[in-house]
């Protein structure tokens, strides 16, 4: 009787958990379903933000690189990114100067452009007027300082026509025109001694009825109703086609008294700012942090409580103050007045609030050993402290590298003692209103390289963190 009772009883539990299972797996299978949707609604917002910052940025990189960075639709596509014009520039600056990354026009240079321009049959193909103009770089103070023109030493112009086959075409009102076409071979040679040229800059001029269809290098401008095409460098190797706004930045960035790259100066100022600004950020956030954290002191409240008080005040407020300090210690005009002028209250209170989130145990541990406070804070507490001083080490390096404030107002001259932003400023002063805007946002790109090297470098260390599995074990 009681093994039949037992039966049962299982068996009606068994067929509890069988009716169960059907309800149990739909539930599952809808939890599933949430964490799924849930996954997927998060990596949507991140993919998104990511092409966001990842398209601005492409999209500065692509416009740093044009003749025309304002150009209006914006192409995507143009010239300088095209791989068929990359093996012309490489065929022209290996001609120019035997150095087809970089080109330029050297003694023994012989270069040959081509030309290939089309008219109506019936149309008189008479050969375009070429010229190699003497066109300094630039407007501003790279005008000052070349002196050198590859027309001075460009010689032996020969041009030599190749007639083409004749093509058809439906114009815009639907008749079909014939029209033909010539190629002119332009050779000319560097002939003697002299210095190496960077910039062999071109022109044609073509009759009214002649059009330009194709050329060894697209031009960089075409005026006159496309009657003048105009070329800034013919002879500009493959790097030095892609990437001329950057290396302008340095040829044509020029200190008029010493002939020096200016950006090379600005860059190492900035740098030097930017880590002693570190270093000066790393010793009071530690220290101050740690006092706050652990030290027992009168006033230590009031202390906090004026850290608080101090992110909320602008530094318009005080700079008038600061500025009559730093020039009465005789620090206008250098670095070292950029790298006092700084305020770490929010650095204090990250390090304050990682190193109460270390266990005192560790501390204790430490001083039982016989380790001394001093000892305890730098053999034990700032090696585990690294996420932390990761964080401020670039919260501080991208402050000071970007800081335009301080250094606009504590460095006036020489323009070669000028930070990165300020230089960049002047460059705009100095092109802007010519409209070379493709040097200053070469520039401007160019000085957010740093940081983002800095950023790729220690982000992993942002993350980690050695203190959970510290305390564990």
């Amino acid at each position: 009787m009681t093994e039949t009772s037992s039966n049962s009883v299982q068996t009606t539990l068994a067929s509890g958990r069988l009716s169960d299972r059907p309800d149990a797996r739909r539930e599952q299978a809808a939890v599933r379903r949430r964490q799924a949707s849930t996954l997927v609604l998060m990596y949507g917002v991140l993919i998104s933000i990511a092409t966001v910052l990842l398209g601005t940025f492409l999209f500065a990189l692509l416009a740093s690189v044009k003749e025309d960075p304002l150009e209006q639709p914006f192409r995507f596509w143009f010239a300088q990114i095209n791989p068929v014009n990359w093996a012309g520039a490489w065929e022209q600056g290996r001609e120019g100067s035997g150095n087809a990354w970089w080109g330029g026009f050297s003694p023994g240079g012989e270069v040959t452009f081509h030309l290939t321009y089309a008219a109506p049959v019936g149309e008189e193909l008479a050969a375009p007027a070429i010229e190699i103009p003497r066109r300094r770089p630039g407007t501003g103070m790279a005008a000052a300082v070349y002196t050198d023109f590859a027309v001075d030493y460009a010689s032996d112009l020969d041009i030599r026509r190749e007639d083409g086959p004749l093509y058809e075409f439906t114009n815009k009102d639907g008749v079909t025109e014939q029209w033909q076409q010539a190629t002119w071979h332009v050779r000319f040679r560097y002939e003697g001694e002299g210095p190496r040229i960077e910039r062999v800059p071109f022109s044609s001029q073509a009759p009214r009825s002649q059009t330009l269809i194709d050329a060894t290098l697209p031009p960089t401008r075409m005026e006159r109703r496309g009657r003048v095409a105009s070329w800034e460098n013919v002879t500009p190797g493959v790097l030095g086609y892609v990437f001329n706004n950057y290396r302008r930045v340095f040829k044509e960035s020029v200190d008029l008294n010493t002939g020096d790259s200016l950006f090379m100066s600005w860059f190492q100022n900035s740098l030097l700012i930017s880590l002693g600004r570190v270093a000066l950020t790393l010793v009071l956030a530690t220290t101050g942090g740690y006092a706050l954290a652990r030290l027992k002191f009168p006033g230590q409240r009031a202390v906090f409580f004026t850290m608080l008080v101090s992110m909320m005040i602008p530094i318009q407020v005080t700079f008038i103050s600061n500025y009559l300090v730093i020039r009465e210690i005789n620090l206008l005009n250098t670095p070292w007045a950029v790298i006092i002028v700084l305020v770490v209250s929010a650095q204090v209170l990250i390090m304050k609030q990682f190193f109460e989130s270390v266990p005192r145990e560790i501390e204790e541990a430490a001083l039982m050993d016989g380790a001394g406070y001093w000892t305890t804070f730098y053999k034990v507490i700032l090696p585990m402290s690294k996420p932390a001083l990761i964080t401020i080490t670039i919260m501080a390096f991208q402050g000071a590298w970007n800081d335009f404030f301080w250094p606009l107002v504590l460095i006036n001259s020489p323009p070669s003692a000028f930070a990165l932003p300020v230089g960049l400023l002047s460059l705009r002063n100095a092109y802007g209103g010519a409209g070379d805007w493709s040097l200053i946002l070469a520039g401007a790109f160019m000085s957010t390289v740093p940081v983002l090297i800095l950023f790729m470098v220690f982000q992993r260390y942002i993350v980690d963190n050695p203190i959970a599995s510290g305390s564990k074990e």
